[in-house]
Order: C-alpha cells, then structure tokens, then sequence
C-alpha cells in the first residue's frame, strides 16, 4: 500500500485574502483526494469565516519568514513532508529547508518535490515558464531543484483549481433557485476593490434599473461595503430601482452560491475570478491594480484569452482603470455576456485541472 504523501504549503497573507483563499483551496482539494496537507501561513485569522468548519486531511499551522519569531518554533518542530510548495513567492525559513534536505535522499536522486506556485495569468510568458526547473545555488538547500508552476488557462500551463464535484453541486443549487424564480429584480454580487467608476453606475441603476429591470445588489463585507458607503455619500438609493443587502464575511462555500444564485458577478483576484468562471454567469473582473500599471496587460490577455465580446472588454477596461466612460450592460449585452461565460466555462472543463496536473507533475519529477 502506497504511502500518503506529505505536503507543506506555505502562504503569506499580502491583503485582500486572495492568497490564502487559493491555498485553503488547494489544500482541501489535495487532502480530498487522499494527500495530507500541512498549510503553514501567517495569519490564519481569515479562515475562521473563510473556511469555519476546517476539512480533513488539512492542519493549519502557524509559521513566519523570520526565524525570530516564535511562531517558527511549531515549523521546526515538524518533520518536512515529500512536496514543499512556495507560494506567491513567500519564502520557507532555510532551517527547515535544512531539515528537508537532510533526510536520506541525494540532490542527484530526489524523492521529494520542490515547488514555487505563482500567480495566475493568461499572458503568452506562462506557457514558457511553466515547469521550468530553477538549479538552487546556495542555502541549506543548494544543489536541489525548485519547479516553477504557473497555472493558466492552455493545456501548457498548469491549469485552474476545480475540485471535483464542483459542477454538480452548482446544478444542485441552481435546481433549487429555479423553483424560487420569478422575482423582477436582477441579482448583482459586488465583491470589489474601489473602481472609479463605482458611484457613476450605481447613480445609474436607481435611477433606470439594470436592462430595464429593478436591481438588488448583494453587497460583500470588507472594502466592497466601504467602497458602496463611500459612494452613497454622493447620491441617494431609489429602493424602486437599486436595493443594497449588506452581507456578512461568507465562507467558500456560501461565496460559491452566491455566485451561482446571482444575474451579473462583480469579482476581484485570483480566486473569486475562476469561481466566476466556473459559475457560467456573466462576470466582471477588478485585478488587483499595481502602481506600475503592469495588471492592464494582464487584463487585457485575460479578456483575449476568453475571446471576450466587445462590449464586455469596454466595460472591463472602464471598470479597472476609470479612463473610459462606463455604460451599464443592455439586455442584450446580459445575454451575450452569458453565452460566452457558458462558452469559456465549457472550454476549459475540457481540459485536466490544477490539483490533477500538479499531483501528475510531482509523479513525474519527485
């Protein structure tokens, strides 16, 4: 009988909880498909509504970058496991790299797998890096291998998190909000940074609707509500056109649905996008703006990447950088946008996802 592997998984949390939203991922998915996972971050505080109810297989443990800090004692305390995985670019504390490489396995031979995880694009570079070994040359680890593992949107990368089953449980819910129909208003979730364009367009939705139909927009806890408050301070609702629910912190699980129960999804990052993707409604994106402005190539190989419709990559543009002026969607560009969202999603349910690739590619080159 094959023994379990063993992955550490290490997670910096930046802001925003994208970071450790795809490693609470990763890290269930893995351990739901017989892997134990140790998920080493800084600040786990987020999981406590993120991910309430923990999963099997996954223990959250405390660790820092500094080897000062206390919270390193529990790290090299632990016996490494066969997969490090780096990432986002957090680096793992070299003594516990020196406890990884001491254990009986020669550089020339490795039985373990050592990984940096990156972001997630749909640029041309992906594909060419992805896979592509890194000779460390120094440290307690020097002479070992670190693997680059991009994931992406092509057979050539690696791939998108979807756990298995993920599919089904939307057509479960959407069965059920099928028999809970009929309500005139259209359902907008708005999980955002702050757009410029933000006031602009809910000014337009109390005054006129969404595709001529009432809205009720479904608010989502921490900067999204702070930038709706901050917008209502320069208009008025009209509850006949725009009503707002504030939501409360959502688990994984209760932002899926959301998703899947809502008309139009405004989403933000790395993770909620693919959530986005998966739902099959139509979506828009706000990524993560960098002062370089080096995200707006990033958006724009993403909207090529989904073959996006003209108007959905106006309103995208509009809605990240606040240079164009932003005209909610028609009825027609809501159906359009779905079709394609449909058509994306279809796409890439085609192909092999992340956890599979990756637990293929730790196979190969342990």
């Amino acid at each position: 009988m094959n023994r379990r592997r063993q992955w550490d998984i290490f997670c910096k949390v930046i802001d925003n909880f994208g970071d450790i939203g795809v490693c609470w991922r990763l890290s269930a998915d893995l351990a739901a498909r017989g892997e134990q996972v140790r998920l080493w971050v800084d600040d786990a505080s987020a999981l406590s509504w993120m991910a309430p109810l923990g999963a099997t297989g996954v223990e959250v443990r405390p660790w820092s970058e500094s080897i000062e800090s206390t919270a390193v004692a529990p790290l090299l305390a632990s016996q490494p496991g066969d997969v490090l995985i780096e990432a986002f670019g957090c680096d793992i504390p070299p003594e516990f790299l020196a406890l990884w490489v001491a254990q009986p396995a020669p550089p020339s031979q490795p039985t373990r797998c050592w990984l940096n995880l990156e972001y997630l694009s749909a640029e041309s570079y992906v594909e060419r890096c992805h896979a592509m070994p890194s000779l460390v040359s120094h440290g307690p680890a020097a002479g070992w291998t670190k693997w680059f593992f991009y994931p992406g949107f092509t057979p050539k990368t690696g791939g998108l998190l979807r756990e298995p089953g993920l599919l089904q449980r939307r057509t479960d819910v959407e069965a059920k909000n099928e028999q809970q129909a009929d309500s005139p208003r259209l359902k907008v979730s708005l999980f955002c940074y702050e757009p410029p364009a933000l006031a602009a367009l809910l000014t337009e939705w109390s005054r006129n609707g969404l595709a001529g139909r009432p809205v009720e927009l479904l608010v989502t806890a921490g900067r999204s509500a702070q930038a709706v408050k901050a917008a209502l301070n320069q208009w008025k609702a009209n509850p006949q056109r725009l009503t707002i629910t504030w939501l409360p912190w959502l688990s994984q699980t209760e932002y899926d649905q959301l998703l899947w129960r809502c008309d139009l999804n405004f989403v933000r990052g790395e993770d909620s996008v693919l959530r986005a993707l998966w739902a099959g409604k139509p979506f828009v994106w706000s990524i993560y703006p960098q002062d370089d402005g080096a995200h707006l190539p990033k958006l724009e190989a993403f909207l090529q990447q989904l073959d996006a419709p003209a108007a959905l990559k106006i309103f995208h543009r509009a809605w990240n950088t606040g240079g164009e002026t932003l005209a909610s969607p028609s009825a027609a560009d809501l159906a359009d946008w779905r079709q394609h969202a449909e058509v994306a999603r279809t796409t890439l349910l085609g192909q092999d996802d992340m956890t599979s690739r990756l637990l293929q590619f730790v196979a190969k080159n342990r």
